[in-house]
């Protein structure tokens, strides 16, 4: 938020909506973007402007702007357009919103936001770690390697998340499945949309999915977390209410940084719980440790398991939710720093090449986790770098520690945090001027997906298609 006159606060005089390198003078007031994606806004009274940095462009409707306007109100408006009759505090927010738009930001809502998306992380690095048996180092490596240059690459909070049916699958199978075979799903995903990247073949899938579908897997994923979280709070119903509710009351208050607040309740009630748990935290271990390769370690029953039973089920999953729906999510809210799916498909490819050569598990970006992460304060790949960094940290340094870190984050409270992004990932959603034929094809998308997203993606697809040739209606 910019400080101005000590409370974030411009004058009515100097009433200018800044964002993206333009000014706009609102001469009755000023408009504000009340959600990131820019469909709710409301009219700030006409005493005083509150300027949210890094938003989507701040600029007065027509209504506004009508009435009879004297040749000096004109001119004063040109000049505010052209940049020029600027304020000091004015020119300083120009700056600031500049350095957004070129990089990164490293502050308190950067941090905040970085860990909006524990509630999905924290329970598979779990169950991989404990139950598959796998060395933490590689798989924290390479989850804070990429969240790194996944947040300096796109300078928007693209997560990088574990992805859902292999891990699915390979934590529930723990006993059957070995650890060779989740490496190889993963090498097997890496080369699979790395293809697919450079062919232009996800480009072309991309452009015969209809808008409509995009926004039913949206909303299919977010009450997918939704639900994921509200079953996690029922490990502590106490405090999954009180914790609902102060995210609530914090997010009520940008100044706030909710998410801060709520590890530091955890952490509280972790300790209250377990008492024993502060000596643990003082006994903590730290030695350096690199991640060993595992391409050598494979056998060929490892790769035909990993890519028949692991990696094959994932690829319609990772096509609606981690590529089209990110890609769709990121430049609704982010239009200055747009991405595309052949980017996002290589980086796939890459991260998930290099990533289970060192140990580490298949990962994907998802939109559920970057509306989490855009949910408790995140607005640039700022956010990513310090999650990853933190990460990259604990695996080289902490990891045979790893499992005290853990019991620091309730299950229920993983649950509040996954339960918000899913709220926010849901209520995103967008159709006010849909068709009928649409509304159906979304929200049919969005009921399949919650069981399966490739299943969903493919049959809200082709409802689409018949509506379009006149085969069906709504």
């Amino acid at each position: 938020m910019l400080s101005g006159q000590g409370r974030g606060l411009l004058p009515a005089r100097r009433a200018y909506a800044v964002a993206h390198n333009r000014a706009f003078f609102c001469p009755r007031g000023a408009v504000a973007c009340d959600r990131l994606q820019g469909h709710s806004c409301h009219v700030l009274s006409h005493t005083r402007l509150k300027f949210l940095l890094g938003w989507m462009p701040l600029e007065a409707p027509n209504a506004l702007r009508r009435g009879t306007r004297s040749p000096t109100r004109r001119k004063q408006e040109s000049q505010v357009k052209d940049g020029a009759h600027f304020s000091n505090l004015t020119r300083r927010a120009l700056a600031t919103v500049r350095r957004q738009k070129c990089g990164n930001a490293y502050n308190l809502r950067e941090l905040a936001g970085a860990f909006g998306d524990l509630g999905t992380l924290i329970p598979f690095l779990v169950g991989y770690i404990t139950l598959s048996k796998m060395d933490p180092v590689g798989v924290l490596v390479s989850f804070g390697l990429f969240k790194i240059v996944a947040g300096l690459y796109f300078k928007t909070p693209v997560p990088i998340q574990p992805m859902k049916a292999i891990g699915t699958a390979a934590i529930s199978h723990a006993g059957t499945l070995p650890v060779g075979a989740i490496w190889a799903a993963g090498l097997f995903s890496g080369l699979f949309w790395l293809v697919m990247g450079l062919t232009g073949a996800v480009s072309w899938i991309a452009k015969i999915t209809s808008r409509p579908v995009v926004l039913g897997l949206i909303m299919g994923l977010g009450l997918e977390f939704i639900r994921e979280g509200v079953k996690m709070m029922g490990a502590d119903p106490l405090l999954a209410i009180s914790a609902a509710v102060l995210t609530f009351i914090l997010l009520s208050h940008d100044r706030i940084p909710a998410m801060l607040v709520l590890l530091g309740v955890g952490a509280l009630v972790a300790l209250v719980a377990e008492p024993t748990l502060l000596g643990e935290l003082g006994r903590l271990s730290c030695h350096f440790r690199l991640p060993a390769v595992t391409l050598s370690t494979l056998s060929p029953s490892d790769l035909v398991t990993g890519v028949l039973v692991l990696g094959l089920p994932q690829v319609a999953l990772t096509l609606g939710n981690a590529i089209i729906a990110t890609v769709e999510e990121n430049n609704a809210v982010f239009p200055a720093r747009p991405i595309t799916v052949k980017a996002v498909a290589i980086d796939h490819g890459i991260m998930n090449l290099v990533g289970s050569s060192l140990g580490g598990v298949p990962m994907c970006h998802g939109a559920g986790g970057m509306a989490a992460h855009i949910r408790f304060g995140a607005r640039t790949g700022g956010a990513l770098v310090i999650l990853g960094s933190v990460l990259l940290v604990l695996g080289l340094f902490f990891a045979d520690s790893l499992a005290t870190f853990f019991k620091l984050f309730p299950p229920a409270l993983l649950g509040v945090i996954l339960m918000f992004g899913g709220l926010e990932l849901a209520a995103g959603v967008q159709a006010n001027s849909a068709t009928k034929e649409d509304r159906y094809v979304m929200c049919l998308t969005a009921g399949v997906s919650t069981l399966n997203m490739g299943a969903g993606y493919l049959t809200g697809l082709l409802l689409w298609y018949a509506f379009q040739r006149r085969w069906l209606k709504a």
